[in-house]
């Protein structure tokens, strides 16, 4: 098993990297933040995960192990492979994954692309015994209903789930407790 691998960034492809090890190149399929901040050229390391299928072997790579324990635990969930697993993590962090499974807020899974309202709630069962709970559970806290409200009209706007999650964070926490307040700081973010 390929635990980490560390070696240059050789090519940038839509879902994937070429990274050089030791003069190998290893195609390595990334969520999109990872791809997203790879340069031809630099030095990167990635947790990774070999997955091996009849018809073929796939290396995923992630910034993080946490990232990739999100990952394995993502391809327990029947009918959810590499390819959607990284999708999911492409467009919802570990964080984002465990406050929808904790808050029993299925639906956020629906805004992946890939993925319909069955996928979601087999996710969401899924995951809600096998989520790891940590301490940061105090600081990352639950989403509520009224900032879930935000977020849906966030991703109403255009939005993408993480361009969303990030604005929520940006909203002070003495702001008002109704909609349209939190909404309107929410958009603010992205004018800053």
């Amino acid at each position: 098993m390929i635990s980490h691998l560390g070696g240059t960034v050789a090519a940038v492809e839509s879902d994937r990297i070429v990274v050089d090890v030791g003069g190998v190149g290893l195609l390595v399929h990334v969520p999109a933040p990872v791809k997203d901040s790879a340069s031809i050229g630099e030095a990167i390391f990635l947790y990774t995960r070999l997955v091996i299928r009849e018809e073929s072997w796939t290396l995923c790579g992630f910034e993080t192990q946490e990232s990739r324990e999100f990952f394995n635990l993502l391809l327990g969930v029947n009918g959810v492979g590499p390819r959607l697993a990284i999708q999911i993590l492409s467009t919802l962090s570990p964080d984002m994954i465990r406050r929808a499974v904790l808050s029993d807020q299925g639906e956020i899974f629906n805004r992946v692309p890939g993925i319909g309202k069955k996928t979601a709630q087999k996710i969401q069962l899924y995951l809600q015994d096998r989520i790891p709970i940590t301490d940061e559970l105090g600081k990352i806290g639950l989403i509520s209903d009224l900032d879930s409200e935000v977020l849906a009209a966030l991703t109403a706007l255009g939005y993408s789930v993480v361009e969303a999650q990030a604005a929520l964070q940006y909203i002070p926490r003495n702001t008002p407790q109704d909609v349209e307040t939190r909404l309107r700081l929410a958009l603010q973010y992205f004018v800053s």
